[in-house]
């Protein structure tokens, strides 16, 4: 099943007068189960494509269907609502919201859906889990490392079960030890959940665990290589 399909995606942005053409005609599918990332150069089209597939902005011409909708023809609200319920996004700066805790952090996503009290705080403390980092409930993100930031992050996208999540540089701001652990975290929850992994990366430690490997230069797909073994 196809949680992500593109098809002549085109998407151009004006700056200062002048066209930028970010994606020109890409046409890529990610079944359910995927771990896959999108490597580049900067301004090569990867993070604009992120930002599509999650509903974050609209595309300029072709279609992005997510679990067989199509994207295009979705309000602004329709699409507010896709993205609460089916994605997850995990971004290198974290985003976590300061004021709240690690498990209100994690919760907060349920919270938005009205999600009943009890379930949130289960389905929070079992993310809390998946991510080890049991006993942390009570911290405030500023009193946490950047992996454990990055964790909490990881926990925050998979509260909902999305079928898809969406990682945009994830390992940008750790080193190569931490960046490594958050790798096979994600991996790993990759193969017990089923939940779709797409990455956007110039990091060749990401590109070197994905399964897939999808590469992009000036808006179009050079090569889509699903990796043996």
């Amino acid at each position: 099943m196809n949680v992500v399909a593109a098809e002549n995606v085109v998407k151009d942005y004006g700056l200062n007068g002048t066209v930028i053409h970010a994606l020109r005609g890409v046409t890529v599918n990610f079944e359910s189960g995927d771990f896959a990332a999108i490597a580049g150069p900067s301004g090569s089209g990867k993070s604009t494509f992120l930002h599509l597939a999650g509903c974050l902005d609209v595309i300029t011409e072709g279609s992005i269907r997510i679990g067989g909708r199509d994207t295009a023809n979705m309000s602004k609200k329709q699409l507010a609502l896709l993205r609460r319920h089916s994605i997850g996004f995990i971004f290198q700066a974290y985003n976590l919201i300061p004021v709240l805790s690690v498990l209100e952090n994690i919760a907060f996503p349920l919270t938005l859906l009205g999600t009943d009290k009890r379930e949130i705080r289960e389905r929070a403390a079992e993310a809390l889990a998946q991510v080890g980092l049991e006993g942390m409930e009570k911290r405030r993100p500023k009193e946490m490392s950047g992996g454990q930031q990055q964790r909490v992050a990881i926990a925050r996208a998979l509260v909902k079960k999305p079928a898809l999540i969406l990682a945009d540089e994830p390992t940008a701001n750790l080193d190569s030890s931490i960046g490594r652990e958050i790798l096979e975290l994600m991996a790993r929850l990759n193969k017990s959940e089923g939940t779709t992994f797409i990455f956007s990366t110039h990091d060749q430690m990401v590109m070197d665990f994905a399964r897939r490997l999808i590469h992009i230069r000036d808006g179009r797909i050079e090569s889509d290589e699903v990796k043996q073994g």
